[in-house]
């Protein structure tokens, strides 16, 4: 099983296009440390042919130019001129930085697009995907704790995750933390191998991390390091939990909460342009690091 890292950062990138919060500034003013990184995706393959990808980011054709996994065979068109190795797609969300790139992939290409009812709805409810032609794209539901098969070989199970409904969703009061359709985890199997996807999470319960249990690899949210990391910033009134992610440090956050547990590797995906993770030598880095977990790029691969 291969894991392809497309987009490490969260909604907007890193950096995003007109913040000069401190981890932004760095990178405008050309530091070393920090490298740019498009937003949150994913691709899987069981045999390195057939690809599985996961969210589809709006950075989605930059991600595909770059990545020669998952880009067009010179070789491999069909009598229409049509071809990609992306066999399905899979969001775990509503959110615009994984659904926005499903209007790139507009150009009469055939394949599923799999999703919880929920998710599915939401994106139905937007006359914009109506541009995925449905004799191409065909839609999928698919239900929590139902293993299927979306690409050859590669077993996927989506399951709950505290979470909450989209942004451009939220009215009035919102539940953060509730599991049901709308946030989801995946586990990603084949070989013999098992490795879990989850890019937005509000807490880690003692579910979660049973689940997890033995796991080769784990890709976790990680989005903020502090949960008023952008309060602190000046970029944002809202906390990390209240955007339904779970911080990396501090109490009940995610860096120590995986321990002892016999995970393979851990690697934190999703990452907010505030995060200090981000910088290269960083104390923040470090603190991760010394904890066993690597921090996600744009282009790495993960063979569990």
């Amino acid at each position: 099983m291969r894991l392809f890292v497309l987009g490490s950062a969260a909604g907007g990138g890193y950096p995003q296009w007109n913040c000069l919060c401190p981890v932004c500034r760095l990178y405008w003013s050309g530091d070393p440390r920090v490298s740019a990184r498009t937003q949150s995706s994913i691709a899987a393959s069981a045999d390195g042919v057939h690809w599985l990808l996961l969210n589809a980011s709006p950075d989605l054709r930059e991600q595909i130019l770059r990545s020669p996994p998952i880009a067009p065979s010179a070789g491999a068109g069909d009598a229409t001129r049509r071809h990609s190795p992306l066999g399905a797609v899979l969001v775990t969300n509503g959110d615009v930085d994984h659904v926005a790139g499903l209007l790139t992939l507009r150009e009469k290409q055939s394949f599923p697009l799999y999703g919880t009812t929920g998710v599915l709805d939401v994106i139905a409810a937007n006359p914009v995907f109506s541009v995925l032609d449905p004799a191409c794209v065909e839609r999928r539901p698919v239900v929590v704790g139902e293993a299927f098969e979306p690409v050859p070989g590669l077993e996927v199970e989506v399951f709950s995750v505290p979470g909450k409904v989209p942004l451009y969703l939220e009215k009035g009061e919102v539940d953060v933390g509730e599991e049901g359709e709308m946030t989801v985890g995946v586990r990603l199997s084949a070989h013999g191998r098992t490795a879990y996807y989850i890019p937005g999470c509000a807490a880690v319960t003692e579910g979660l991390r049973e689940r997890v249990r033995g796991a080769d690899a784990l890709l976790f949210d990680g989005t903020v390091f502090e949960d008023d990391e952008m309060p602190r910033a000046g970029v944002g009134a809202k906390t990390g939990r209240r955007m339904g992610h779970v911080p990396i440090a501090g109490e009940g956050g995610s860096l120590n909460a995986f321990e002892g547990l016999g995970i393979g590797s851990r690697a934190y995906i999703h990452i907010n342009n505030t995060n200090p993770i981000l910088v290269d030598g960083s104390l923040e880095r470090q603190a991760v690091e010394a904890a066993g977990w690597q921090v996600t790029r744009d282009g790495m691969e993960i063979v569990p």
